[in-house]
């Protein structure tokens, strides 16, 4: 009997199933509530090579519901952490970590190296900047999302459209588990569904994973799903930038204001709320690129968008991220 022999036995796995999974080499962004049982199904499934990517540190607060960390864990970064319960988990899984978080600056470096891109992180400006990545890099992306009661998951990129098909806005507000909370049990179930499409995706079931969404609401006990594989495919416009790649010449708009950050990302930012900002009608030069900075991206967003209804230059947007010391938002 081997380690693998209750799933080589489905006649949709077998021997050559078994092979694939064995040959992927799978980048989890986020070791958190998704990536909890993501993490701890793909390597008890045998996937040959995990890269994580994660920079917070396992909080007491995380414990409810990202199940691979102890209470020893705690201080612990999390992709270190996690590597090591993995590592117990199965041996044969060779582990990667990158203890940082993803940006845009170094998500082509980490999805171009990779078979397959999972999105467990709680946040939209990660999601989106993996999206186009991966649309750009040819990779399939599985993302997930909870928020309290639901959340969802889906299979982008490769042979289906972006994650902008489905979602091409923003949502109108900002928020998080840690700013809204969220159910343990919730994220298992919708973290175990994602890791479920990406063994599917390994595999090349029929149908595909991809071009498929599935949503949770367990607060009703309701679940639905459908397919967007021929869902129109926007390009992107508003994009994601690291703050290392701002330029001299970039016309930036810092929307955090004082109590948010001491100073402005550059010393020639523009501070402004985003209904100054729509007040003021400011436009950059013909030859400049405008960037909006905020921390999560939404208001980037909103202000990108008042911009874009007067002036058709090209607009980047920085989250440069809220997660307070010691606190993760990671789902």
């Amino acid at each position: 009997m081997t380690r693998y022999a209750r799933q080589t036995c489905l006649p949709e796995i077998g021997d050559a199933g078994q092979a694939m999974i064995r040959a992927a080499h799978v980048l989890v962004v986020g070791v958190g509530g998704l990536g909890a049982p993501v993490l701890q199904y793909l390597v008890g499934a045998g996937v040959g090579r995990l890269t994580l990517v994660d920079g917070d540190r396992v909080a007491l607060s995380n414990l409810h519901r990202q199940t691979l960390f102890r209470e020893a864990d705690i201080g612990t970064p999390k992709a270190k952490a996690a590597a090591a319960a993995l590592s117990a988990l199965n041996s044969d899984c060779m582990i990667d970590i990158y203890d940082a978080p993803l940006d845009p600056a170094n998500a082509l470096a980490l999805v171009s190296q990779s078979s397959l891109v999972l999105d467990c992180a709680d946040s939209f400006a990660t999601s989106y900047t993996l999206s186009d990545t991966c649309s750009a890099a040819g990779v399939p992306l599985i993302s997930a999302a909870v928020l309290g009661f639901s959340g969802y998951v889906g299979g982008f990129c490769g042979t289906a459209p972006t994650l902008r098909a489905v979602f091409p806005d923003l949502p109108d507000r900002a928020a998080s588990c840690a700013t809204e909370g969220v159910m343990g049990p919730v994220v298992g179930m919708i973290g175990a569904a994602q890791a479920q499409m990406a063994l599917g995706c390994l595999i090349g079931q029929s149908p595909s994973p991809l071009g498929q969404l599935l949503s949770f609401d367990m607060q009703s006990f309701r679940t639905t799903g459908f397919r967007f594989d021929a869902a129109p495919d926007p390009a992107p416009d508003l994009t994601f930038i690291a703050a290392t790649q701002i330029s001299t010449s970039d016309f930036v708009v810092e929307l955090r204001d004082a109590d948010e950050i001491s100073a402005p990302i550059t010393a020639t930012a523009h501070r402004l709320s985003v209904a100054e900002f729509t007040n003021q009608r400011l436009s950059p030069a013909t030859s400049q690129r405008a960037v909006f900075v905020c921390r999560s991206g939404l208001r980037a967003w909103q202000a990108a968008t008042h911009l874009r209804t007067y002036w058709d230059g090209e607009i980047t947007l920085i989250a440069t991220g809220d997660t307070p010391p010691n606190e993760s938002q990671t789902t």
